[in-house]
């Protein structure tokens, strides 16, 4: 199996790891959105906007609990959002980068609570939580397997979680996919933000489990009907699986 989470570079550890990831979304945080439209061609609004659409069965239930975790400025939370009937139960948005979180607060309406919290030990109940969605934030968790287990803990019996993420394709594309990622975006993030940060971006990919391994890990913890829909040729994909 691959890296059993996040190791930016010059981490051994999982507290250093998370500790790295951490400041690293803090210092990017003032531009993280611009960047995002940028280096994506505003293609990721498409893949929140699916992935929302997707649960909108869950989504239209005016009192089921839905988490958005690793919420980031709250793009996801947005999506997910207008997809809630009025009067719904507020959608809990979670994160531990401060910066990023307070840059959500500022976004989300009165229909999404920003808490700050970390996504390896969740301040919420077990069986309590209907639906979790994850929008490019479960690769860079210290460990994916423990990350699993505590989602499951705190899922309801029957309850969904969506694990919308990164992936390095395969085939002809992977050549065009590498010169982009592993080439261009980081010296347009050193320009424009953080050089480190995006440096890390397309080495945590790379790390990343491939979806069979990924698919494997989530079945490990205990959900089924786990399965890897493939969006914009395989550069990302939606992993959906139940407790």
């Amino acid at each position: 199996m691959t890296t059993p989470g996040s190791r930016p570079e010059g981490t051994t550890s999982e507290a250093a790891a998370a500790q790295a990831v951490q400041q690293m979304f803090n210092a990017i945080a003032p531009r993280y959105d611009l960047l995002n439209r940028i280096l994506s061609a505003n293609v990721a609004q498409l893949w929140w906007n699916r992935t929302a659409r997707t649960y909108r069965e869950i989504l239209q239930q005016p009192e089921a609990c839905i988490v958005d975790l690793c919420c980031g400025t709250g793009s996801l939370t947005l999506a997910l959002e207008q997809q809630r009937p009025p009067n719904s139960a507020p959608i809990l948005a979670l994160d531990f980068s401060h910066a990023m979180l307070t840059r959500g607060r500022e976004r989300f309406s009165p229909n999404a609570i920003a808490i700050e919290a970390n996504g390896m030990e969740l301040p919420l109940a077990d069986n309590s939580v209907d639906l979790i969605a994850i929008a490019f934030g479960f690769r860079n968790l210290p460990n994916y397997d423990a990350a699993l287990r505590e989602i499951h803990r705190v899922l309801r019996p029957g309850a969904t979680l969506g694990v919308l993420e990164a992936n390095e394709p395969q085939g002809m594309l992977s050549v065009a996919y590498r010169l982009y990622f592993h080439h261009i975006l980081p010296r347009i993030g050193a320009l424009l933000s953080n050089g480190n940060a995006y440096a890390y971006l397309p080495s945590s990919v790379s790390k990343f489990p491939q979806p069979p391994e990924l698919l494997q890990r989530i079945r490990a913890a205990g959900f089924s009907h786990a399965s890897w829909t493939a969006y914009t040729f395989g550069i990302t994909g939606l992993y959906s699986c139940q407790k």
